[in-house]
């Protein structure tokens, strides 16, 4: 017979015990309560929250707040930052979960400080309030007068059926990266959210929107400034192509390394590959590399794109038809990220090379693309327009 696991027995608690453990054990960590969050006094207050993932809550609320009427701030559990992005409103993962008191002080000053909340990837912005449920959270939330919307950022609202179906190399194939019956139910669950609260929705990347149709896109940020390279490309004989692994079973890497391999030992490249580097050292990383490989299995781009685009460097990366019409339709550009598949790779990669002067002036429209559209004037833009204000520019108050 076997014995209940510790994780088994902490779940089988009654919530009347685990909660007043879990707060101490929080306690005696050196984990508080947080004070409420309080914004600027402005006439539009957004509270963006919980998920901040790549740092983009952060982001979004620092581009929005740029207009003088809007106070914006994000919150995120500590438990899902580890890689330490930048954030308004931390609070401990443990007291999200545990402490009512944190729950119940958090919709109070939601309600009562701001006018609108943006609630990311269908995560609870209340920790285990209601149960946990997101749906009674937002319901909550909106019942005390403030305007909801929906922010879906990738895998929360992917659904692995649609996307297998319509791409031979999506990651859902197979259970290698993640077990894909649990996530369909997952995403249905998340789709039927969106259906009950039918507030405004905005998804982070082109992709998303086939499977939220209605969705406005909302694209991601960054400083541009900070990825700025001057570093000529495409001048070396073997050019330098750079690959940094950091989801591999998504980027595509098993299949592409031994085609890589062989044009390295042929001579016809210098192919590099990197992991275990922070997101400090990435900007040098690039300006040594030519081109940069980015994934080859989601069909979609997103915030790694957006840096190798503003350094100058040459993108080559899996984008879908879809993808790039959405992209041509909301900003009137087209995407300068040469398009790749598993198949296909070997081929692009011997035409840069034949044809190294067309594929600079493809990759000198990166900069210009990235400031254009992600550096969060246009975010700003897409939230003013589908959430802060009602169609003419006038603000909803």
């Amino acid at each position: 017979m076997r014995l209940p696991s510790t994780l088994e027995l902490w779940r089988a608690m009654p919530s009347w015990i685990r909660d007043p453990l879990a707060v101490t054990v929080a306690t005696v960590k050196g984990e508080r309560v947080p004070p409420p969050p309080s914004p600027a006094n402005r006439p539009i207050r957004l509270m963006i929250a919980p998920a901040n993932y790549a740092g983009q809550g952060y982001r979004w609320a620092r581009a929005v707040a740029e207009n003088p009427r809007v106070a914006a701030m994000n919150m995120v559990y500590d438990s899902i930052n580890p890689f330490g992005y930048p954030v308004d409103y931390p609070v401990p993962g443990r007291i999200a979960g545990h402490s009512r008191r944190w729950q119940k002080a958090q919709l109070a000053a939601i309600t009562q400080r701001f006018t609108h909340m943006l609630i990311e990837a269908e995560m609870q912005p209340l920790g285990s309030l209601y149960g946990g449920d997101v749906l009674a959270q937002a319901r909550a939330i909106r019942g005390g007068g403030v305007q909801i919307g929906m922010i879906c950022h990738g895998s929360d609202i992917r659904l692995p059926s649609r996307h297998a179906e319509a791409d031979p190399w999506s990651p859902f194939h197979n259970d290698d990266w993640v077990p894909v019956a649990a996530l369909e139910k997952v995403v249905l669950g998340n789709l039927r959210v969106l259906g009950a609260l039918g507030a405004p929705t905005f998804v982070s990347t082109p992709g998303l929107l086939l499977d939220v149709p209605d969705a406005h896109l909302l694209p991601v940020v960054i400083d541009p400034a900070a990825w700025a390279q001057s570093t000529p490309i495409l001048e070396r004989a073997r050019p330098r192509v750079l690959h940094v692994p950091s989801n591999p079973l998504v980027k595509g890497t098993a299949e592409i390394t031994p085609i890589l391999t062989r044009l390295h030992d042929e001579g016809i490249i210098e192919y590099v590959t990197v992991s275990n580097v922070t997101h400090v050292e990435m900007p040098a990383l690039f300006g040594g590399a030519d081109i940069v490989l980015d994934q080859f299995r989601l069909g979609d781009y997103g915030v790694a794109a957006c840096e190798v685009m503003g350094s100058g460097r040459l993108v080559v990366s899996h984008v879908s038809e879809q993808a790039r019409a959405a992209v041509v339709s909301a900003t009137g550009l087209e995407l300068p990220v040469v398009e790749a598949d598993i198949d296909s790779i070997e081929e692009v990669l011997r035409d840069v090379l034949a044809r190294r002067e067309h594929y600079r002036s493809v990759a000198a429209r990166g900069p210009g693309f990235v400031r254009e559209v992600h550096d969060g004037r246009m975010s700003r833009r897409v939230l003013e327009d589908g959430l802060l204000f009602v169609p003419g520019g006038s603000a909803e108050l």
